[in-house]
């Protein structure tokens, strides 16, 4: 069953605050005859911030949220008193955050650490007060500017998750029972395809109080890249993370053919995709004996390491590990 929870699409319509009035305001004392100009400026609108959270790992607590306002600043005073900045509006996301422009689907920002802000839509500048348009020539001005506008925009926010490793492959794979067998995560395990409808994180212990983080991305079909199955709504998590695994069950008709089925709807999707580093994994290889297994390399693609493994027997996951580690510190 899908987890509702997670979000990684949302969009909202963004409106910073405006920028206040300045003041066109004169000095007025008992014992001062001639006061001259002392009207203060506006205060700024508020911003729509962004903000890195590592306590997210979804959009969730944004799914609803379909406008976001931002206060205005308030009106300059006299005395040259500047009138307050409206205040702002802070977005906590999680990290891997991407936002772009809903209408012209520009890129904005991306949010990528803990604590990291960023201003997503700018309040507008305050008003001068009419004090900063004295002259020798206009001694009393009564002119005084009014604030900016705020900004209002359609925005969306993607989540891209940010992991060391991601894992490829069509559904029943064997994916998700990897990620159960090496790390803390207890993604939704059965025997039909799309098991997992929602991306799984993992973090993998390794020697010496070591780790990396292991994705689960949903399976890939063919024409994935066209939005077949599932889409891609999922390979965009994929290209956040540093290294592929490949996984390939034992019992494919030919394992090179399947590898490069995978290839190619992730090349179709973002061709950068093949720049990262990959490593392919065998899987449910506890089927084969060592016979069986020593014929089957012949099959298996010469331009990639690969490892022949079973997460059910825990058969060669270490040296899965050990792989993995060393990829990851050779990117």
């Amino acid at each position: 069953m899908a987890d509702s929870n997670f979000i990684d699409y949302v969009k909202f319509c963004s409106r910073s605050g405006s920028g206040g009035a300045g003041a066109a305001h004169f000095r007025r004392e008992k014992h001062v005859p001639k006061g001259g100009p002392d009207g203060g400026d506006g205060g700024r609108g508020g911003h729509i911030i962004l903000r890195g959270n590592a306590q997210h790992w979804t959009l969730l607590h944004l799914k609803y949220k379909k406008h976001v306002i931002a206060e205005s600043g308030k009106r300059g005073e006299g005395g040259r008193r500047k009138g307050a900045d409206g205040n702002d509006v802070i977005l906590d996301v999680p990290l891997g955050t991407v936002a772009r422009d809903a209408e012209t689907m520009e890129f904005r920002t991306e949010i990528t650490e803990d604590g990291q802000e960023v201003i997503l839509t700018r309040g507008g500048r305050g008003g001068l007060g009419n004090d900063h348009f004295k002259t020798s020539t206009n001694q009393a001005p009564h002119y005084a500017q009014p604030g900016e506008d705020g900004i209002e925009e359609w925005i969306i926010l993607e989540l891209k998750l940010l992991a060391d490793v991601g894992l490829v492959g069509f559904p029943n794979a064997g994916k998700s029972t990897l990620l159960s067998s090496i790390s803390a995560a207890k993604p939704e395990i059965a025997d039909y395809p799309f098991t997992t409808l929602v991306p799984n994180l993992g973090v993998v212990s390794y020697r010496d109080d070591k780790s990396f983080v292991m994705a689960d991305i949903p399976g890939i079909i063919e024409g994935a890249a066209e939005g077949k199955g599932l889409g891609l709504r999922f390979l965009r998590h994929i290209e956040r993370n540093s290294i592929l695994l490949f996984m390939v069950p034992a019992d494919a008709p030919s394992i090179e053919e399947h590898y490069r089925i995978l290839l190619n709807e992730l090349e179709k999707h973002n061709p950068e995709l093949l720049d990262k580093a990959r490593i392919l994994a065998i899987t449910k290889s506890d089927m084969l004996d060592e016979e069986l297994m020593e014929e089957m390399k012949k099959e298996v693609p010469k331009d990639v390491s690969s490892l022949f493994i079973s997460s059910v027997s825990q058969f060669n996951l270490d040296a899965l590990k050990d792989l993995i580690w060393q990829s990851i510190h050779a990117t």
